[in-house]
């Protein structure tokens, strides 16, 4: 069901995209982030293209007590402090509940005396084995931090017609919702995925080892076929998809140096390790390219985007032309912070983000001072004023 907020125009973002009257869905991404000084309510919104930042007013609940876990196609997917999902566009204020998260493979509702659910029931199987035979409880709230990964959308909400598909624990597995499903469909049995990408009516999911598996989510029984076999046989970087705009398919790797603990605490075993304060964020220390040779089924790397852009992070993996945005620079990188285990362990640590210039193999600022709390984490969105009908 859509919620939908008519503010006079609140959102000084929406009149700047619309008011030349020739608004294109490609616009250039922003970045969405929450700040303290703002309001519970309230979003900002940072313009690459103006270097200016705005804020929105958003539907409840409030933007702050939701965790961030997708953006595709100028809309967010959230969770509420019930771990329920959301999609939100926070441009218009369009809001779309989707299915229960107690009809995803994994969990199942605990009710009080009265009938309420008080807590979920969390199983620890995979498609191929259980990690523990003891199934968790959570607390509403809770779940939240140990269930979802990532999400991801194939098409505008707009369209009426679309699938929502959320890399979720435990393992990162795959489940699905198309527009006006009540429950979500699982696909197993595999399993580390690590990113997702929506090309040609097909869903492509990456691991942590590089392989890509395809899966037509139209067609049941939907079963995943191996365009890459692993590539890695450990995991360390971050793997992420994206459809460059010459139409090929590209792989990223993202490595980064994570923080440092203390060496007192380790030598300790008594002792619980704590972050050394001097090294208290991960930092992103290289990217590398990869285009999917899908006929030899082999990787190539690439020593230059370009005239490329890549956006990284808890969104749609993006590539985008320069020269079509002329504010953008050829051959960086733009990322946000999407370390799993870092971002639900260290909520209150300043975030990765910055612009990754893949000549110099350097990081800067995107903004200075910082804009944004840290939590929930910022993540790249393209505007999207269009309204649903």
């Amino acid at each position: 069901m859509a919620c939908r907020i008519h503010q006079p125009m609140q959102h000084a973002a929406y009149t700047s995209l619309c008011s030349t009257g020739s608004y294109r869905l490609q616009q250039t991404p922003c970045l969405l982030y929450t700040s303290e000084s703002a309001g519970t309510r309230t979003a900002g919104l940072y313009s690459l293209a103006e270097k200016k930042a705005y804020t929105l007013t958003l539907p409840d609940p409030p933007m702050h007590s939701r965790h961030i876990i997708g953006s595709s196609y100028g809309w967010i997917v959230t969770a509420d402090e019930r771990s329920e999902l959301h999609i939100v566009n926070p441009i218009t204020g369009d809001q779309i509940a989707l299915p229960s998260v107690t009809t995803i493979e994994q969990v199942k509702p605990i009710f009080n005396d009265a009938g309420v659910i008080c807590n979920y029931e969390y199983s620890w199987h995979t498609g191929k084995r259980a990690i523990s035979d003891t199934p968790s409880t959570f607390v509403l709230s809770g779940l939240r931090e140990s269930l979802f990964y990532k999400a991801f959308l194939s098409s505008d909400p707009c369209s009426g017609d679309y699938f929502v598909v959320l890399i979720h624990n435990p393992r990162s597995q795959l489940s699905f919702a198309r527009a006006g499903d009540v429950k979500w469909t699982w696909l197993p049995p595999d399993s580390e995925y690590e990113d997702c990408l929506f090309k040609g009516g097909l869903l492509y999911a990456s691991t942590s080892i590089g392989e890509i598996h395809t899966f037509n989510l139209g067609a049941p029984p939907v079963t995943p076929k191996i365009l890459l076999d692993k590539v890695k046989d450990i995991y360390f970087e971050r793997i992420y998809t994206v459809q460059a705009s010459c139409g090929e398919l590209l792989q990223i790797w993202r490595s980064d140096v994570p923080p440092q603990w203390d060496e007192e605490d380790e030598s300790d075993s008594d002792l619980e390790p704590e972050l050394d304060p001097k090294c208290h964020v991960t930092n992103t220390t290289a990217i590398k390219v990869h285009k999917v040779d899908s006929t030899s089924k082999k990787l190539m790397e690439m020593i230059s985007l370009g005239q490329n852009v890549l956006f990284l992070g808890h969104n749609q993996s993006l590539c985008l032309r320069a020269e079509e945005y002329l504010q953008l620079k050829a051959n960086n990188v733009y990322f946000t912070d999407d370390d799993y285990l870092y971002l639900t362990g260290f909520k209150n640590n300043r975030r990765d983000i910055g612009i990754f210039d893949l000549e110099s193999n350097s990081s800067e600022e995107i903004v200075s001072p910082q804009l944004w709390s840290n939590w929930p984490t910022p993540v790249w969105l393209i505007p999207n004023p269009r309204r649903m009908s």
